[in-house]
């Protein structure tokens, strides 16, 4: 293919426009980078953007986040991003409800507080454990931040941090979230409570690194939001920040290649053929969609790489769009999130899609009453998402386009499944189901056509702690020049993606790092 040269010219090249790859754009521009933004998908926002169908909008990836008000650590980033643009507000006192075997419920509220003394009602003969494990929850979320903080840091200091927090680290990082909880908690029940909101990032108790439990889990102790006028918001935001700095945003811009020059990064390849230089580039794609994809042989196989390629991807997952009309308050539906588990064994929460297993767990979500901009209208519009966590097993017969050759097959095996699902949200929710008037069904496929992440994989790589403890997911990668930005970085979900865009920016510009001292 010939090449076409692009006459722009920018200092900084962000390859994906989730919340990584905005958030590396915005504080980069922010400093007076002319910023390029490019994103494969027809829309900006990645897991952040929304869509419509008969005239009900929903979110694709963003349910609730914590920190995000203007007086926490993330909304204040995003409020020095965005210029105040951006707003999040609490979805309310109780933020999720979790529902076990046995009518046995809890609700999950702010402030942590209150939620430790409700724990403590329900277990009384555990309060020493429950103190004991929200003590551990605050430790070991500080070590996921500090090596968060190392993958952005230059040599020497990053070695030096490393080697002063090493014990603390390993400690935290290097342990399973049920290793730690079991550690701590006596009573299976109550460790079943602590971990049931694992799918927030992704990773089964027994495999996932109990500071990423904890680092997610802890940044909802002040309670969660909802961005005011959808996740969309957050694109409105940020993009034209990076266009007022002179940069430029573009949608339906596939990358298929990493411009090298004597082994450093130089700019992208697009899939039309263009060439576009610039002396830094930031991949917010995904860090294992970067070496596999991204990158050439000689490059896949140096040791950095092949270690990122090692990594499996997240979990999967089936999703349901729901479209109401009528007073669904009334009927059942809740600013809080649910999350229903058929069995007291969090870890037996993926769904094997054959004809006769039962689906072991679901999140129900109501994302029109989280936005209290939306507007219901004369026929007292909702929306509500219900999501199940699956293998890529499940749909593999029908990826590398099996789906198009097998289109009749493909089509009997979604209506299975939304059939399956609706009948779970049914004996859930009895009295909300027939004001149903809408639904569409998200597959695996459809978030591996959509975001390029491996087996559909939306929370990134494997959130296990050889994840945490490698270094091979810094965002200063070994090839200059090229950086890698999003939750790979940091962890999993909308605050990690912002905290990896802000340390991927970090390491191009390490100005970044003072502004994020005078935030926090």
């Amino acid at each position: 293919m010939t090449a076409k040269p692009s006459e722009n010219v920018f200092d900084v090249i962000v390859i994906g426009s989730g919340m990584g790859g905005m958030t590396a754009a915005a504080a980069l521009s922010r400093l007076d980078h002319k910023v390029l933004l490019l994103e494969q998908a027809q829309t900006i926002g990645g897991l952040t953007h929304a869509f419509t169908r008969d005239g009900f909008t929903w979110d694709v990836g963003l349910h609730y986040c914590g920190t995000f008000g203007h007086d926490q650590l993330a909304g204040r980033i995003l409020d020095w991003l965005s210029g105040g643009t951006i707003e999040f507000r609490s979805v309310g006192t109780v933020y999720d409800t979790l529902h076990f075997p046995d009518e046995f419920e809890i609700s999950v509220g702010r402030p942590a507080a209150a939620y430790k003394m409700e724990l403590k009602d329900l277990f009384p003969d555990n309060v020493t454990e429950i103190d004991a494990y929200f003590e551990a929850l605050l430790s070991a979320g500080e070590a996921g931040h500090m090596v968060g903080a190392e993958r952005a840091m230059p040599e020497p200091f990053r070695s030096a941090h490393h080697w002063w927090n090493k014990h603390k680290i390993q400690h935290w990082c290097g342990r399973t979230t049920g290793e730690v909880i079991t550690e701590f908690i006596s009573d299976p029940k109550l460790a079943a409570v602590l971990s049931a909101q694992w799918g927030t990032y992704g990773g089964k108790p027994n495999e996932a690194s109990f500071a990423v439990h904890a680092t997610v889990m802890g940044h909802y102790l002040e309670g969660a939001a909802y961005p005011v006028g959808g996740a969309a918001a957050i694109a409105r935001g940020l993009v034209p920040v990076i266009e007022a700095a002179g940069g430029d945003v573009r949608a339906a811009t596939l990358v298929s290649e990493i411009l090298l020059d004597d082994n450093k990064a130089v700019g992208v390849r697009t899939r039309s053929g263009e060439e576009i230089n610039a002396p830094f580039v930031v991949s917010a794609i995904g860090a294992g969609e970067t070496v596999k994809h991204l990158l050439p042989e000689t490059i896949r196989e140096q040791p950095w790489a092949r270690e990122i390629a090692a990594f499996k991807p997240s979990i999967c997952h089936f999703e349901v769009f729901l479209g109401f009309e009528g007073d669904i308050a009334q009927h059942g539906a809740t600013r809080s999130n649910h999350w229903f588990y058929e069995s007291w064994d969090t870890n037996d929460a993926i769904w094997i899609t054959a004809e006769d297993a039962p689906i072991p767990m679901m999140f129900v979500s109501f994302p029109s009453f989280k936005d209290t901009t939306h507007d219901s209208g004369p026929s007292n519009k909702h929306t509500g998402q219900m999501m199940v966590w699956a293998d890529w097993s499940s749909v593999a017969e029908f990826a590398a386009g099996g789906a198009e050759k097998r289109a009749d097959a493909w089509a009997t095996f979604k209506q299975r499944i939304e059939s399956r699902m609706m009948a779970y949200f049914v004996e859930k929710f009895p009295a909300l189901a027939p004001l149903v008037v809408y639904r569409e069904l998200g597959t695996p496929l459809a978030t591996a056509s959509f975001t390029g992440h491996e087996k559909g994989g939306f929370y990134g790589v494997e959130t296990t702690p050889r994840r945490m403890l490698s270094d091979a997911l810094n965002a200063r990668t070994p090839v200059p020049g090229l950086f890698l930005a999003g939750q790979d970085v940091m962890s999993p979900g909308i605050a990690g993606a912002l905290s990896g865009g802000m340390l991927g920016a970090a390491a191009v510009d390490p100005r970044v790092f003072l502004k994020l001292r005078q935030v926090t």
